[in-house]
């Protein structure tokens, strides 16, 4: 294993509990980048010399290295077997179905790794080349510590582009499947495999969609960007008087509307609908509803789209108040990791004064427990919502 060495005092952050090194941080005469190998390990080194621990290094990348662990260890087989075991028992304490993100990256200390956990489907994301060279070890823990009947890789993200790595989607151990089943919220769905966003589903916003749907009873409730229907048939389950779901994918409508026939939710109705023209049709029409979901997918991929990316969360939720009934309920969210809490707050403050509404914040909303925030690196904590009423 070869040794880098940083900066002059460049160890602040990882003393802090950080685990991210970045290229200029790195003492370059005493440890070249050109000598290191994509996704190779190293120990880390201060320019005091004190031994910071063990990571996987991208010379490639501005984001350079990742840390592993404190500790001069062996990262093998059983390392990767003891971090999964760690997160999946936390995820068994917390969750009574084994539905649930498994694994966390960089706050389950398995920094460019994600498991989702359908039952005994297993979708894992390998983000860097330090994981994506060691993924056997990752597959074989999995199959010794857990009951597996397929096991897909699902490396089709941005972040392995920009470690120069290859996108694909495929099954690579047990049956071939083209649907996972997933149980949340009492309903009953099936997500595609190889042709669904992302791994397939977001757990994320669980804890929000039930509290949505609890608050949906005799409600007409429009889903926004509604994908298979996570918030949708909750709703509907709750006692929805009519739910309208909007999504530009048709596959994805044809999904949700299966979805919905499967768990008998006959109130559910799929439009297939770019979310702006669907909602100024909405209000071309002088239609109201009573709760409104706006979840959009990341408007702001990159910290350059900000502008651009904050007028589309603002023109949203300014068309979005427009169609709300008075003393109706909407639940705006972010999923963009450059969006802060207090930049959304400010999005829909915005919208209310434009469209002359008094609203009432009643809630601040997150992702849930099987997402959990590293205390040290923000960009874990990405999901932000915020729960508002007309006054």
């Amino acid at each position: 294993m070869q040794t880098l060495f940083l900066n002059k005092d460049q160890e602040r952050r990882l003393l802090a509990g950080h685990l991210w090194i970045y290229s200029n941080e790195i003492d370059a005469k005493r440890s070249p980048l050109k000598q290191f190998q994509a996704g190779e390990l190293v120990k880390i080194i201060a320019a005091s010399g004190r031994m910071l621990g063990v990571g996987y290094i991208n010379p490639n990348c501005l984001l350079c290295v990742r840390l592993l662990s404190k500790e001069d260890v062996q990262i093998d087989e059983a390392f990767f077997k003891e971090r999964i075991q760690k997160a999946i028992a936390l995820r068994e304490r917390l969750f009574p179905l084994p539905f649930y993100r498994a694994v966390y990256g960089e706050s389950d200390g398995l920094p460019g790794l994600v498991i989702d956990r359908y039952d005994d489907v297993w979708v894992l994301q390998a983000n860097t080349a330090g994981v994506d060279q060691r993924i056997n070890f990752v597959i074989d823990a999995l199959i010794k510590l857990m009951p597996v009947k397929t096991i897909m890789l699902c490396n089709d993200s941005s972040q392995r582009k920009l470690e120069g790595l290859e996108q694909y989607r495929k099954i690579i151990y047990g049956e071939e499947l083209d649907h996972c089943r997933i149980l949340e919220n009492e309903c009953n769905f099936l997500a595609p495999l190889m042709t669904g966003q992302k791994t397939a589903w977001f757990y994320d916003h669980r804890a929000n969609r039930r509290m949505i749907s609890q608050l949906s009873k005799n409600k007409v409730v429009l889903d926004v960007f509604s994908y298979l229907g996570a918030f949708t048939l909750p709703c509907a389950k709750q006692g929805a008087k009519h739910v309208i779901a909007i999504d530009a994918s048709a596959a994805a409508v044809e999904q949700l509307l299966a979805n919905a026939k499967n768990n008998s939710l006959h109130q559910v109705e799929g439009i297939k609908e770019d979310a702006f023209v669907a909602l100024q049709n909405f209000i071309n029409d002088k239609e109201k509803f009573d709760v409104i979901i706006l979840d959009p997918p990341a408007l702001i991929k990159k910290k350059k789209d900000f502008n651009a990316g904050l007028q589309a969360y603002q023109k949203l939720n300014e068309l979005a108040l427009q169609v709300l009934n008075p003393e109706g309920l909407l639940f705006s969210a972010s999923c963009s990791m450059h969006l802060s809490g207090e930049d959304l707050r400010s999005i829909i403050r915005k919208a209310a004064l434009r469209q002359k509404k008094n609203i009432k914040i009643l809630k601040y909303c997150h992702q849930d427990y099987d997402h959990p925030i590293h205390p040290t690196i923000l960009e874990t904590e990405y999901l932000k919502g915020f729960l508002i009423t007309l006054d």
